[in-house]
């Protein structure tokens, strides 16, 4: 059962928009979950390494690889909430100070920030498929040979999902904010 008490300062979707955006938004908190999950993943993966290294005195295979890979995937995994929740760090006394005597102008030079980003992580997701692809041609793994191997794919199709996913919330924030919808209770002017 849905609240009945609504916030007077919430945005109203267009018709059907709600739906869509519920879906997406649960998409993108997805991977921001599997990111956590990943997180603890590699909080144990270290843990146990450091106990062999003290136990047996020996690193455990694959610890610096997929840590490397790990890392990279969980910034991506959750670049989209990030970003739709406006997390990303940056400087705002620029435009702070600009939204104080002119806010659209702030937003609008904010919606700039976030097309920028939208073509930096396009940009990365256009990289990372040519990386998976390749990593499908020639079967790239981690590891070594006869200890232990990994393949990589699965690593880089998940930034890439993750890349994808931060360009297309970019936009998203930027049309959010060019063209704002009329917010719950206004009246037409």
């Amino acid at each position: 059962m849905q609240s009945q008490v609504e916030d007077a300062g919430a945005i109203a979707p267009p018709p059907g928009a709600a739906g869509r955006m519920r879906f997406w938004d649960r998409g993108v908190d997805g991977l921001a979950a599997l990111g956590t999950v990943m997180i603890v993943i590699l909080m144990a993966i270290i843990v146990a390494d450091v106990l062999a290294r003290n136990l047996m005195g020996a690193s455990l295979p694959l610890i610096a690889e997929l840590g490397a890979l790990t890392v990279v995937l969980i910034v991506f995994l959750q670049l989209g909430t990030a970003v739709r929740n406006d997390r990303l760090a940056r400087t705002e006394f620029l435009l702070d100070a600009l939204a104080a005597g002119r806010p659209r102008t702030a937003e609008m030079l904010r919606a700039v920030w976030d097309l920028c980003g939208a073509a930096i992580c396009a940009g990365i997701a256009w990289a990372s498929w040519g990386i998976l692809r390749r990593d499908f041609e020639h079967s790239e793994f981690i590891g070594v040979t006869g200890v232990l191997t990994m393949p990589t794919s699965p690593f880089r199709l998940l930034i890439l999902v993750g890349a994808v996913v931060a360009a297309v919330q970019f936009v998203i924030v930027a049309v959010g904010r060019l063209w704002p919808r009329p917010r719950k209770g206004d009246t037409a002017r």
